[in-house]
């Protein structure tokens, strides 16, 4: 059996990473569960309820190079959950050691306990790993933030150009949104990382009064919290996990959609990083496609149907569920490793994005003063009233657009204009860095949000 996540195909490079593909492969889920199993054996030991002698025999046969991992595959389809047949193997291997000890494997516990706590160890790694790239980001988007603090550029709604801007207020835009999701990905860690153990209806009876200090144990020794109850057919921790990373795919897909849309051939205001061979074409040699925005938005665009299956799978029936936990085990790891793919292929666009600043003023330019007609409203109405400064600047922009004029000069021309602001007022105000209201203002803002929460604020 492949030592890799299920479907691994040619292109699982692009929707997942090695550090995820390592933390949810065959091997690693294996081994998470005889983590538990591990815990369980000194737990048990501990609160008195097995043998000292059985513990050592238990954990030395808890490594997932003693198991048979294409044999485990094999019997998963027959028995419903890997745990089975995970079981039934490490008890022949313990008994081959101490048939005594073998007696006490697994005592106490269900499939569900073994499964569930060892997803949650998986997924803790998986969101150190992914909280470290997402700090990453956010550090690179404050540089350029900062870089770009005051670099004018057209701003753009439904597609066409609408007032100037700053690069800077864009970038810090996007890290805003990320500050966010750092901090959900810090509260849902917290509501993820908790034992599952109940037994096999939840109330850990088969362990009488010593089932809370066995429960204490093991929840010690995997540094998870010890929760109110066993969570078997509550399953809102794993969808919180879900959610939230569709929630940042999606701001990460529409960073991405931005950074490609102003990479047009007919805007080029910015270039992902320049490599031999990365976003070529196999035709045309003068392509540089933005591969990384493409394979950020392939995630976004596959993770919020996976995250409806999670929602859809949470009407548990009862105490344990039929086909509702089973729908999340392939699930929740697709979830993960595209949300992690999408974040370390944003990293790598943003840590050597290419920006040019003069296509950026030359894209306002090009608009021929257009995009500077609200800023000459504005003014007029203080001597024209609103209304009637609306309608000769909107006058004005017919005739330029029907000329082929710049704005300005068409305004210069007009009498009505000029008596109430002078020749040389007009062209000030077509400066587009004297109208972005409070851009400079927000960047900081949102740099300075930045700057406290590395310190831990």
């Amino acid at each position: 059996m492949s030592d890799s996540l299920p479907g691994t195909t040619l292109t699982s490079g692009i929707s997942s990473t090695e550090a995820v593909q390592a933390i949810f492969s065959a091997r690693s889920t294996v081994q998470r569960m005889l983590d538990v199993e591990a815990a369980l054996a000194r737990a048990l030991a501990t609160a008195g309820v097995i043998p000292a002698a059985a513990v050592d025999p238990c954990v030395r046969c808890c490594r997932a190079d003693q198991i048979d991992i294409n044999a485990l595959t094999l019997a998963v389809p027959a028995v419903g959950n890997m745990a089975i047949p995970l079981v039934k193997q490490l008890t022949a291997n313990v008994a081959a050691i101490d048939a005594d000890a073998a007696r006490y494997v697994h005592f106490g516990a269900t499939s569900q306990d073994v499964i569930d706590t060892g997803r949650v160890l998986q997924l803790r790694d998986a969101m150190h790993a992914m909280t470290h790239d997402l700090s990453v980001l956010a550090d690179t988007l404050s540089l350029l933030a900062r870089r770009y603090h005051d670099t004018p550029m057209i701003g753009r709604t439904w597609l066409q150009r609408a007032l100037p801007m700053t690069f800077g207020l864009k970038v810090a835009g996007w890290l805003d949104a990320l500050l966010r999701h750092q901090q959900r990905l810090h509260d849902m860690s917290e509501q993820l990382c908790v034992l599952q153990f109940g037994g096999a209806s939840g109330t850990l009876a088969s362990l009488g009064d010593r089932a809370g200090a066995v429960s204490q144990a093991i929840a010690d020794q995997l540094d998870l919290a010890l929760p109110s109850a066993p969570w078997h057919a509550h399953r809102d921790r794993f969808v919180e996990c879900a959610t939230t990373l569709g929630m940042l795919t999606g701001t990460l897909g529409k960073i991405a959609r931005d950074i490609a849309l102003m990479s047009q051939t007919e805007v080029a205001e910015l270039s992902e990083p320049d490599a031999p061979g990365r976003g070529g074409s196999s035709s045309m040699p003068h392509k540089r496609n933005p591969v990384g925005c493409a394979a950020v938005l392939s995630a976004a665009t596959r993770v919020p149907g996976l995250v409806a299956t999670m929602l859809s799978a949470m009407p548990n029936e009862h105490e344990r569920a039929l086909g509702g936990w089973q729908a999340e085990w392939e699930t929740l790891p697709e979830i993960v490793s595209l949300s992690a793919a999408a974040l370390a292929q944003l990293r790598s666009v943003m840590t050597g994005l290419q920006v040019d600043t003069e296509r950026m003023r030359s894209n306002i330019d090009a608009s021929r003063g257009m995009v500077m007609a609200e800023a000459i409203v504005i003014e007029l109405a203080h001597g024209l009233g609103r209304a009637q400064a609306h309608q000769l600047v909107e006058v004005a922009c017919r005739q330029a657009y029907s000329q082929q004029q710049d704005l300005l000069t068409v305004l210069q021309a007009e009498p009505q204009i000029t008596s109430v602001l002078s020749k040389q007022r007009l062209a000030q105000l077509f400066d587009p860095l004297n109208y972005i209201g409070q851009a400079g203002h927000y960047v900081d803002r949102i740099i300075a949000a930045h700057e406290q929460h590395k310190a831990g604020g």
